[in-house]
């Protein structure tokens, strides 16, 4: 069945790094766009970065940007988030999701029908 998996989280202190890695399975990985997303306790989920099938166009949001790197690795069905520079605020939940053709750079939730069941990362200050 079509399916997500993420991996690689973990605490980390402040300053640190880590790299999350989604691994897809059941479904033609190179027609589908990929997104990370992250959930704080409390808060809504928001778009942290997007790549796109084929030429892999990039975008982050904001908070993220020059501190994330997401990559895509067609021969593994694999997507990687590579997070540098990490702060207590990027403490969430993170997911990664697909869709075919998102808007908003691909950092809009509900545009996004596939979803992993997420992994933990915690920055400590």
């Amino acid at each position: 069945q079509v399916q997500l998996v993420e991996s690689g989280g973990d605490l980390v202190q402040t300053g640190g790094s880590l790299r999350l890695s989604c691994a897809a399975s059941g479904f033609t990985f190179d027609t589908w766009d990929i997104s990370w997303f992250r959930q704080a306790p409390g808060k809504e989920r928001e778009g942290v970065a997007f790549i796109s099938k084929a030429d892999g166009v990039k975008f982050y949001a904001e908070s993220v940007k020059g501190r994330f790197l997401i990559s895509r690795e067609e021969e593994k069905n694999t997507v990687y988030l590579q997070m540098n520079s990490l702060k207590p605020e990027d403490t969430a939940v993170y997911y990664c999701a697909a869709a075919v053709a998102p808007t908003a750079h691909g950092l809009r939730p509900s545009e996004f029908k596939v979803w992993g069941q997420g992994t933990q990362v915690t920055v400590s200050a």
